[in-house]
């Protein structure tokens, strides 16, 4: 059976997540990779349809054992984990104002973090962590960035379409928004 045809998206302002739960802004040309595979029911995944890179919402456990900037760290650590990371490095760790975010009034502490993880290839990652003890969930949003000769050609016909920056991603975690708490579950 032949695989689903993926079309990318444009930019959109509400694009629904976890079934309408939430929304975000997602960047020019994400494709929704639940179209390609399976994905976990605790996460949204997408990737550039011209580059490696890639964006994940995931649903955690809150990890109420670990606060501030080394939750940022752990979770860092536990993602490098899950993919097999050979090496791990953290560039940064800075808190997040939670004015920045349309999740503020349900967001007790936010943080972003930069490093490396050392996969198949290196890739830079940027994780942006945000805690909602209210519903026992920590919420990481990943941008996976491989280095520029890492990525796919960027052919002529490919280049209506750049890279995503920073900026991207940084419009995807402030604009993700909470329209439905039932996602948590009963309270």
């Amino acid at each position: 059976m032949p695989a689903p045809s993926a079309r990318p998206m444009e930019p959109t302002r509400h694009y629904p997540l976890f079934g309408g739960a939430f929304s975000a802004t997602l960047p020019p040309g994400a494709l929704d990779v639940s179209d390609l595979r399976p994905v976990p029911d605790n996460q949204e995944v997408f990737c550039h349809r011209v580059t490696d890179q890639s964006l994940v919402v995931e649903l955690l456990e809150l990890q109420a054992h670990v606060q501030g900037e080394e939750a940022a760290r752990y979770h860092f650590e536990d993602v490098g984990g899950v993919q097999g990371a050979r090496a791990m490095q953290v560039d940064s760790v800075q808190p997040l104002p939670l004015e920045n975010l349309a999740l503020r009034s349900f967001c007790q502490e936010a943080w972003v973090l930069s490093g490396k993880q050392q996969v198949a290839k290196d890739v830079t990652a940027h994780q942006t962590l945000l805690r909602l003890p209210r519903y026992q969930t920590d919420l990481l949003l990943t941008f996976n960035d491989p280095p520029p000769d890492n990525r796919l050609s960027l052919g002529p016909e490919n280049l209506s379409l750049p890279p995503w920056s920073l900026g991207d991603f940084e419009q995807l975690v402030t604009s993700l928004t909470l329209h439905d708490p039932n996602i948590f579950g009963p309270r």
